[in-house]
């Protein structure tokens, strides 16, 4: 892992704990754009929104469109703290978005390296490189949620 994806894993990292402190499932997002200025980062906000689509990933892809003035996300990195599940990345290929960098894999909900392969499919248009970042990332977001759901149990 790079310094500069580091910097913002752990921002990912940091927003997954807001999420967690409100009782959403922590997984958090960063997204910047091409010349690494943040443009967005947010948590879940599920329960809070009353919405199943306010995942982290959703949330900053909005909110990031909306301050460029364009849905179209062209040059974009997407950080997040767990593979996105398949709406989200159906989203990111939509938005254009340049790189998706996860901290975690999710075996049972994620749509990159698991599921339906979402950017494998010939239907997909666009496809950002994917990276899967592991290591001292994946550890920490893994803690997290495994925290999470024993708090819950």
């Amino acid at each position: 892992m790079n310094a500069e994806d580091a910097r913002w894993i752990d921002l990912a990292l940091a927003e997954a704990q807001n999420a967690a402190d409100n009782g959403e499932v922590p997984v958090g997002a960063v997204i910047i754009g091409p010349n690494s200025q943040l443009l967005a980062a947010a948590g879940n906000k599920i329960v809070e929104l009353h919405d199943p689509t306010a995942h982290a990933e959703m949330l900053v892809m909005r909110s990031a469109a909306t301050h460029l003035g364009n849905e179209r996300l062209i040059g974009t990195t997407l950080y997040v703290t767990l593979e996105p599940c398949a709406m989200c990345v159906g989203a990111m290929s939509l938005a254009r978005i340049k790189r998706l960098v996860y901290a975690a894999p999710d075996p049972k909900g994620g749509a990159v390296a698991h599921g339906p392969r979402f950017f494998e499919q010939p239907t997909c248009h666009h496809r950002p490189e994917a990276v899967h970042l592991g290591g001292e990332a994946e550890a920490k977001s893994a803690e997290l949620l495994r925290r999470f759901f024993k708090a819950r149990r």
